[in-house]
């Protein structure tokens, strides 16, 4: 049974001045580092808190890659909640789940012409391999049961709800289009049935 293991206070965002809790999990099912960020202690104080499963994204977080729209959705959701209050669950699952390294391999493979699941596919991957169990666990942990989902992949819907976790809404994010990345929405879009208007 998943726990939470610690939590800390910190300042995050562009500017560092949002208050948000750093909490890490025992007992998770792979026990991957797997956190959750908690703004303005939205798993006490909301019946169905907004949450956002965000998957590790070195090159878009960190370094604000222009082949994908990952940091852009992370900072529209820190955003979001730093307003709103509501749980950030940053999952250790880079590249749809197949690592960075294969990542990189995959975004060669996109340099040739295929698009983002091709390339997985080409390297010998599903689709998708995230598996979003954990973050139920996790949110379990937290004593949250109910939730409003910040999400455009009805994987994500499909899956918390399989392992208990009660959607009340589906909260879109924006399509976040820069130079570089249309083709990598349109695959999101067409392909992986993201609700993407782009």
């Amino acid at each position: 049974m998943a726990e939470v293991r610690a939590r800390v206070h910190l300042k995050v965002g562009t500017k560092s001045d949002i208050d948000a809790e750093l909490l890490s999990f025992s007992g998770l099912k792979t026990e991957k580092e797997h956190v959750a960020m908690i703004f303005q202690s939205a798993d006490k104080t909301q019946n169905a808190p907004i949450v956002r499963m965000h998957s590790e994204c070195l090159t878009g977080d960190v370094f604000h890659s222009s082949r994908c729209d990952c940091g852009e959705q992370l900072d529209e959701t820190i955003n979001k909640m730093a307003e709103q209050g509501g749980i950030l669950l940053y999952l250790r699952q880079e590249g749809r789940g197949i690592g960075l390294y294969n990542k990189i391999d995959a975004y060669k493979l996109q340099s040739e012409g295929l698009n983002t699941y091709e390339a997985n596919n080409h390297l010998g991957f599903a689709d998708d391999l995230r598996d979003f169990e954990e973050a139920a666990q996790m949110l379990v942990a937290l004593g949250v049961e109910r939730i409003r989902l910040v999400t455009n992949n009805p994987k994500k819907i499909r899956e918390l709800k399989e392992h208990g976790i009660g959607i009340d809404e589906v909260i879109n994010t924006m399509a976040h289009l820069k130079n570089g990345n249309e083709d990598y929405l349109k695959a999101k879009a067409s392909h992986g049935k993201h609700n993407l208007d782009v």
